[in-house]
This record gives C-alpha cells, sequence and structure tokens, in this order.
C-alpha cells in the first residue's frame, strides 16, 4: 500500500496503459475535514477550486490529477 507524500491526507496510485507505469499521486491536507454536503465550507471550496480547474486546463481534463481527485472526494 502506497504513503502519500508528506503533508498529504490520501494517496491513488495510477497506471499508464500504454507504458505499464505506475505513478504515486498525493493529495489533500493532512489532518483537514471534508465539509457536508451543502455546507458553507463545501460551496466555497467547490468555488475556489472551480476557478483553478479554469487556471489550470491539463490538471482540469486529467481525471487522476490531484485537483479532480479533490474535486470528487469533497463532491463538487
Amino acid at each position: 500500500m502506497a504513503t502519500p507524500a508528506r503533508g498529504k491526507a490520501r494517496v491513488k496510485v495510477v497506471k499508464n496503459n500504454k507504458t505499464g507505469r505506475t505513478k504515486k499521486v498525493s493529495y489533500g491536507q493532512k489532518g483537514a475535514k471534508i465539509g457536508a454536503k451543502g455546507s458553507a465550507r463545501q460551496k466555497s471550496y467547490c468555488a475556489r477550486s472551480a476557478g483553478q480547474m479554469k487556471k489550470f486546463p491539463k490538471a482540469a481534463k486529467n481525471p487522476n490529477s490531484a485537483l479532480r481527485l479533490s474535486r470528487k472526494r469533497w463532491k463538487c
């Protein structure tokens, strides 16, 4: 089992189908709680991360990027 990078809470191991190589993607702040659906924290995070999706289109297109994995976890 892979361990997250320092300061990160979660990790997902992604395999590249073309090359067969694996990559570890660490995401999420260690110790932070995810807000409940419809809470002010959740709405605020989703609004902030929507701006990141516009600023970083390459990460927005990749379903295994830390940004997309975090948004999925927050239910954005």
